[in-house]
């Protein structure tokens, strides 16, 4: 009788991605309540039922909620490039940036700055600047033959050491009026995200593209060889991974801008946690990706408010003692 009643338990018991998606929704009701102006939980219920003051609906549902659910948003796609990428290059410590997409969108996107375009132009130009970044490292690492993971990598530094290049150059260059905007864009900033559903789309997309290929993105976390004697067509599911991996760092750098160590830390983290089944990782990357760029953007606008800082200060403040505290674990 005991037995069964532990075994009901256990199965009555909430899972980590039941716990993440609490983690998910506290967050962003944090980020509703918390900023320069504070809301109590009464007047942040009023608000999102309609009632209340004006001055507290057009707050949250204005600015406070789309900046909100594009900070997830972004998270969650940065989450989800990191643990295709860990996977297609077989290194825990791969990074979304790796390969110099940010380094690609990020020079589009100044060279848009400094031609004086508009918001959405600038975010235009910073997608095809990655998607170009995808394609010459694509092409670069195969050459005349197939490319390796360890090809692949390698390309992807050198490109984004030219691309750090370029953008040193483009901020020597650049009108002194422009610069705060190109180094807030450089360092990622939500304040002009712009409307956040098209990012979660895509974050869904993603994950219903990935998650039906769980098991076979097991097998291939072991090795190519051994993916490919179990039957796996590696080649063409490298391929799909980058791709996909490469379009969705693509928008997360078009929304946001460089956002550093989300896609390293998140994946490293719950696999730790987890184990390595892609299929408990994936969506738990998303809600913990999500969650943490939701309260890093959150700390970003409350901690020296009314003033802002970039939210990518706040992820390498807390991402560079997190990773540094893994590698002494790891020892």
């Amino acid at each position: 009788m005991s037995g069964a009643r532990s075994r009901l338990s256990r199965r009555l018991r909430p899972g980590p991605l039941a716990w993440l998606v609490l983690a998910a929704l506290l967050s962003q009701l944090i980020a509703l309540a918390l900023g320069s102006v504070a809301l109590s939980p009464a007047e942040l219920a009023a608000a999102l039922a309609g009632d209340g003051d004006a001055l507290h609906r057009t707050l949250l549902l204005e600015l406070r909620l789309p900046r909100a659910l594009a900070a997830f948003g972004t998270g969650a796609l940065l989450a989800m490039a990191g643990a295709l990428m860990q996977i297609l290059l077989r290194n825990p410590l791969a990074d979304p940036y790796v390969l110099g997409l940010s380094g690609g969108a990020s020079v589009a996107a100044l060279v848009a700055m400094l031609a004086g375009w508009g918001v959405a132009l600038v975010s235009g130009a910073a997608f095809a600047g990655a998607l170009a970044s995808t394609l010459i490292v694509f092409g670069l690492a195969h050459g005349t033959g197939s490319w390796t993971p360890t090809r692949l990598l390698l390309t992807g530094v050198v490109m984004a050491a030219g691309w750090g290049a370029l953008i040193t150059f483009l901020l020597a260059v650049s009108p002194v009026e422009r610069l705060p905007g190109m180094l807030y864009w450089l360092m990622g900033d939500l304040a002009y995200a712009g409307s956040p559903w098209p990012v979660l789309a895509v974050a869904a997309l993603g994950l219903a593209v990935v998650l039906p290929l769980g098991r076979t993105l097991n097998v291939l976390a072991r090795g190519g060889l051994q993916a490919a004697a179990l039957g796996v067509a590696v080649r063409p599911l490298e391929w799909t991974l980058y791709l996909l991996a490469s379009l969705v760092t693509a928008v997360a750098v078009t929304t946001a801008g460089s956002i550093g160590f989300v896609g390293l830390m998140v994946p490293h983290m719950l696999r730790l946690r987890l184990g390595n089944d892609q299929r408990r990782i994936l969506p738990a990357c998303l809600l913990a990706g999500g969650t943490l760029l939701t309260l890093a953007d959150t700390l970003a606008r409350t901690l020296i408010a009314p003033q802002q800082l970039p939210v990518g200060v706040i992820t390498a403040l807390l991402g560079v003692p997190s990773f540094l505290y893994l590698l002494y674990r790891s020892r």
